[in-house]
């Protein structure tokens, strides 16, 4: 499914992208808790021009967690191609893991976005809200169709009525989700 090449937003304003964006909906991936709930990104620009990643969700009420850092794949581009690498296992970061972090759409109040990469196997819905509506989710899922996603395996996240706002809380230290992902758990 989709062959044609993607499309990504041009001029992202990297400044108004930082922030907290909570996962609306994305496909399953192994390296995410399958029954994580209140998923989010917060993303933080650095002094050298790269951005710090925090992914956090949370499972039997333990904050589970990974950070990373992000960069332009191209930093002459004015695409929103971006690399993004994390080091796993979390709970003892020596392996680096990158991968693609394309921006295929966002809004122009830049409060919802639909993140992609080429291979077409991982897409989020992402939103400044831990909801967002039907007609605007509906949107964001026709887009991805477009740029030939097989949006039939998009798997809508659950948020609690208020989510948690700090990162303090219980945390999984021993990284029991990473290891259980890695067996499709």
């Amino acid at each position: 499914m989709g062959t044609k090449e993607m499309e990504v937003v041009n001029g992202l304003n990297v400044e108004r992208y930082m922030g907290r964006w909570y996962e609306i909906a994305s496909f399953p991936s192994t390296f995410q808790p399958k029954n994580g709930v209140d998923t989010r990104a917060t993303y933080t620009l650095n002094p050298d021009g790269t951005v710090h990643v925090l992914n956090e969700t949370w499972t039997g009420g333990k904050r589970d967690y990974i950070e990373g850092t992000a960069w332009k794949a191209d930093p002459k581009s004015d695409e929103a191609k971006l690399k993004v690498r994390f080091y796993v296992p979390p709970f003892l970061p020596i392996i680096p893991v990158t991968g693609d972090y394309w921006v295929l759409y966002i809004d122009e109040d830049y409060q919802y976005a639909l993140i992609g990469q080429p291979s077409r196997r991982y897409l989020w819905i992402l939103c400044r809200q831990s909801s967002l509506d039907e007609e605007t989710y509906n949107l964001l899922v026709e887009k991805a169709k477009e740029e030939g996603y097989d949006v039939s395996k998009l798997h809508k996240t659950t948020h609690s009525d208020t989510p948690p706002e700090s990162e303090k809380g219980p945390k999984d230290t021993k990284g029991i989700w990473w290891i259980k992902s890695i067996f499709g758990k």
